[in-house]
C-alpha cells in the first residue's frame, strides 16, 4: 500500500527470516561464525539461543546459504516429535529411502547410519538443524544423544545444530539430559540490538528495499529503539505499522508523533518512556499495590480482633478487681413476747368465715368457761 508512495520496491520490515535483510550487527557476525565453525569443527553439537523475535531463524537461513558445497542439511521446523517421528522426519529430509518395519527406531537408525557412513566416505558432511528446539521432550533429546555415538574412529557422522529461546538452556541443564549438554562443543546466545544499532538496521532494510530517502526521522528512531528494546521482529512491526500511518497522513517521513501512534496501535495502549518495558513495570507496580493493600487490610482485622479481645478481658478483670459489697447484717431476734390472750392480729388477718368451717380450720375463738359462782 505505501510501497508506491515512498518509491520502494516492497515492504522492508516483513517479519519473514529473508536472509537479504539480515542487518549483520557484531552480535549476528559473531553468532553466525559460532555456527559455521561447528559445522567445520570436529564437535557434533552447537547451540544457539536468544530471546523470541532476535533473529536466531535469520542468522539460520543466513547460514544455509554459506553452508560448504560439500554439506548435506536436514530442517527441522517443528520438534514436537516422539523419537521414532523425529527419525523418520531425519530420513526423510535426507532423501534416505527406508525400507523394513516402519514401527521400528532401530530400522531408521541402520539406514541412517549407512547414509552416514557412505556420505563421509564420499567426503560430504551431514547437519541437522532443529528450530525451536526447546519444545523437544527429554526422550527426544536422549535420542539425539545416542545419533551423536554414529561416529567412525576419527570424528563424528552427524552435526547437530539446536535453535531455542532461553527455556532450552534450563531445559538442558537437567539432570536427564546431562550427558548431551556436555556434548555441546559451541554455545551462544543472541542479545537484541544496541540502541546505537537500531538506526542503522533500520536504515538498512530501507536500502534493501529500494529507499533513496531519510523515512524516519532521528526522534523517531530513538522511540522505535525505546519501545521495541532492540528486538528486531518489534522494530520490524513498529516501523511497517509507521509507514502506513505516514503514508495515512500523506507525510514524507515518520515523526515522533507518528511512532507513537503506532505504539499505540501495535502493542496497545501503553506506550510508556520504556515501551514494552514500562508495561511489565506496571503490571508488577499493580501487583505490588494490590499485595499491600491485602497485608494492610490484614493488619488491621487482626488488630481489630486483638483490640476487641483486650478490651473484653480488660473489663472483666475491672469487675473482678472492684471491692464486694458489704453484707447487711440482720440484727438477732429478741425474747418472744407472751401469748397469753387472743393474738388479736391473727384474728384480724383471718377472713371471716361460718363457724363451722372457723371450727374446722381450728381457727375459731374457744369459749369462756363459765364464771364460778
Amino acid at each position: 500500500m505505501y510501497t508506491h508512495y515512498f518509491e520502494l520496491k516492497e515492504k522492508p520490515f516483513s517479519i519473514a527470516p529473508d536472509p537479504r535483510y539480515l542487518f549483520m550487527s557484531a552480535l549476528h557476525q559473531e553468532a553466525l561464525a559460532h555456527l559455521l565453525y561447528g559445522i567445520n569443527s570436529d564437535g557434533c553439537l552447537i547451540l544457539l539461543t536468544g530471546a523470541v523475535g532476535a533473529g536466531k531463524t535469520t542468522v539460520c537461513r543466513c547460514l544455509m546459504e554459506q553452508l560448504p558445497e560439500n554439506t548435506d542439511l536436514a530442517l527441522i521446523l517443528n520438534p514436537k516429535l516422539n523419537a521414532m517421528e523425529l527419525l523418520a522426519s531425519i530420513c526423510d529430509e535426507l532423501e534416505i529411502a527406508v525400507s523394513g518395519d516402519p514401527n521400528s527406531i532401530k530400522t531408521y537408525i541402520d539406514h541412517l547410519n549407512r547414509y552416514l557412513l557412505d556420505a563421509h566416505a564420499r567426503g560430504r558432511i551431514t547437519a541437522l538443524l532443529i528450530d525451536e528446539a526447546q519444545n523437544l521432550s527429554i526422550d527426544t533429546l536422549e535420542q539425539l544423544r545416542l545419533l551423536t555415538n554414529l561416529e567412525t574412529g576419527e570424528q563424528k557422522l552427524l552435526k547437530i545444530i539446536l535453535l531455542g529461546q532461553p527455556e532450552l538452556r534450563q531445559l538442558l541443564d537437567q539432570e536427564e539430559v546431562a550427558q548431551i549438554n556436555q556434548r555441546i562443543t559451541s554455545r551462544y546466545h543472541l542479545l537484541p540490538l544496541a540502541a546505537e544499532d537500531v538506526p542503522a538496521y533500520v536504515e538498512h532494510r530501507l536500502a534493501v528495499a529500494g529507499s533513496r530517502k531519510r523515512l524516519f526521522s532521528k526522534a523517531a528512531l530513538k522511540r522505535v529503539g525505546e519501545l521495541s528494546r532492540g528486538i528486531p521482529r518489534l522494530i520490524n512491526v513498529l516501523c511497517d505499522r509507521s509507514l502506513l500511518g505516514a503514508y495515512v497522513e500523506e507525510k514524507e517521513q515518520v515523526d515522533l508523533k507518528i511512532v507513537n501512534q503506532a505504539a499505540r496501535e501495535v502493542f496497545g495502549g501503553r506506550t510508556g518512556k520504556k515501551g514494552l518495558a514500562s508495561l511489565t513495570r506496571g503490571i508488577s507496580l499493580q501487583i505490588f499495590l494490590a499485595s499491600l493493600l491485602l497485608i494492610v487490610l490484614g493488619a488491621l482485622a487482626v488488630s481489630l480482633y486483638y483490640g476487641r479481645w483486650q478490651f473484653v478481658a480488660g473489663n472483666e478483670r475491672t469487675e473482678l478487681s472492684r471491692p464486694a459489697k458489704p453484707v447487711t447484717e440482720i440484727a438477732p431476734a429478741g425474747p418472744a413476747e407472751p401469748t397469753t390472750g387472743i393474738n388479736i392480729l391473727n384474728l384480724q388477718q383471718v377472713p371471716e368465715k361460718e363457724d363451722g368451717a372457723a371450727a374446722q380450720d381450728g381457727l375459731a375463738p374457744k369459749p369462756f368457761p363459765p364464771p364460778e359462782n
